[in-house]
């Protein structure tokens, strides 16, 4: 067996521990994620200027949701995860006994996206069974794209608004699955209901305020398990908050 000298005993101990410390200063510098940044930097630019354009009225709402659904479709989702450091965002989440926790990553900075973007994001974590409850928005369009896990997700219309209740009629009831996408608007799709299937489930959201300028923007909670009419057709009660999340969360 050959004999190791102490100087080449230490010679190869340094270079071992300068290239664990270099690679270390590499992941602390997020220098293996640099090719990342702006593919999708210029994913998150093509959000922020179609969600200019449905505040501007150069598009309509379901114009928005088409494009945005097209361009959810399009992401790399290996590249996003590592954008929004996924890995250390999923690592210690203290879930919610009902619904969702909402995180919000931020966004490093990177050449060509706007500091400040027309959106809002968030993801949101939720155990097996636990829901992001059945809830519509009032002039708000938004946008969910699994990031990971199972879920059962349902959407309706919310056709009419009574004093105490909602005319809604279902549209969509599907499995979604890692890189499964939905959106809603004011006009198609707009109540939802998200449950997760697996153990846990993580869902990227981003969401556009104030589509009509000085017109509140906000959640509405409903409980679609109403009495169905005629057409396919289901009376809502409107509930508040804390009745969606203990009937649903």
């Amino acid at each position: 067996m050959t004999q190791l000298s102490r100087r080449d005993f230490t010679h190869g101990t340094l270079g071992s521990l300068l290239t664990f410390s270099l690679l270390e200063t590499l992941f602390e510098a997020d220098a293996f994620a640099a090719d990342v940044k702006p593919i999708t930097a210029k994913w998150l630019t093509d959000l922020h200027q179609i969600g200019l354009d449905v505040r501007g009225k150069k598009l309509k709402q379901v114009e928005w949701q088409a494009k945005t659904e097209e361009l959810f479709k399009q992401v790399n989702l290996p590249d996003l995860l590592k954008f929004i450091d996924f890995e250390k965002l999923s690592k210690n989440v203290q879930f919610r006994d009902q619904g969702e926790k909402s995180m919000r990553p931020k966004f490093p900075e990177v050449e060509g996206l706007p500091t400040k973007l027309v959106f809002g994001h968030q993801v949101f974590a939720l155990q097996k069974d636990r829901s992001v409850v059945p809830h519509g928005h009032d002039n708000m369009a938004t946008a969910f794209l699994i990031l990971q896990g199972d879920f059962h997700g349902r959407h309706y219309d919310r056709l009419e608004d009574h004093k105490d209740h909602f005319i809604v009629k279902p549209t969509i009831d599907d499995k979604f699955t890692v890189g499964g996408c939905s959106t809603v608007s004011d006009h198609k799709d707009n109540v939802h209901w998200f449950k997760a299937t697996s153990e846990t489930g993580f869902i990227f959201n981003i969401h556009v305020l104030n589509i009509v300028e000085g017109k509140r923007s906000g959640r509405i909670y409903m409980d679609p398990n109403g009495e169905k009419i005629a057409g396919g057709k289901i009376r809502a009660r409107k509930i508040g908050a804390s009745e969606a999340y203990k009937l649903y969360g």
